[in-house]
């Protein structure tokens, strides 16, 4: 057993999800759930949630030092000049998810991205708009509540509006993945210590919004 699951086991309440896989725990304890308000972060969770559908979170984080090497680093001003010969350059890369349709999808919502804040707005600020109030959050985050939550109402809407702007890939369970993973939504259970951590965080933050 390696140090890190030593100090996560020694916790008596943790998300239970990561399992016992290092790349995965590392995922939960340093970043999942963390308040983001970067561009370049949020495109590639964007991009990342996009590529998950239909498969396992962790297949994508075993994959995902090279999807930032075939996606430039997912700096979207990079990623909008990809071309034909590109596609069909990581159609043939199996160090990533090698899905047409999705790679396509990488490369028009960084070229969406980049029309919405030539009209002076802005991915991060969109997504943050549709943080939902505390009031209508579970009172206790707990396992049942986090497995039950596929997609929200704010989820929902998030999705419709990005849809809207030309963002593909988008769904209301992606959304939602979307917004846990940046912070916008503490999905965290009662008792993992990082749930505090993302608390204060989030408290700290100047979000757009």
């Amino acid at each position: 057993m390696s140090e890190h699951q030593r100090q996560r086991l020694s916790s008596d309440e943790k998300c239970w999800w990561p399992g016992d896989d290092d790349l995965y725990l590392a995922y939960h304890d340093t970043e999942w759930g963390r308040p983001s308000t970067d561009r370049v972060d949020i495109y590639e969770k964007l991009v990342l949630e996009g590529f998950q559908a239909g498969l396992n979170w962790i297949a994508i984080l075993r994959k995902r030092d090279r999807f930032r090497e075939c996606f430039h680093g997912f700096v979207p001003e990079l990623v909008a000049q990809m071309s034909r010969d590109d596609v069909e350059s990581l159609m043939a890369d199996a160090g990533i998810i090698r899905n047409r349709r999705k790679i396509e999808a990488a490369i028009a919502n960084a070229q969406t991205l980049l029309n919405v804040e030539d009209a002076g707005n802005s991915l991060v600020d969109l997504v943050w708009s549709f943080e939902p109030d505390q009031s209508s959050r579970p009172a206790v985050i707990t396992r049942e509540v986090v497995s039950g939550l596929a997609s929200t109402p704010e989820s929902s809407a998030l999705s419709k509006e990005l849809k809207r702007r030309g963002f593909q890939f988008v769904g209301p369970t992606t959304a939602y993945a979307l917004m846990q993973s940046m912070g916008v939504v503490n999905d965290h259970v009662e008792g993992c210590p990082q749930r505090e951590e993302c608390l204060s965080e989030r408290q700290t933050l100047s979000a757009p919004c």
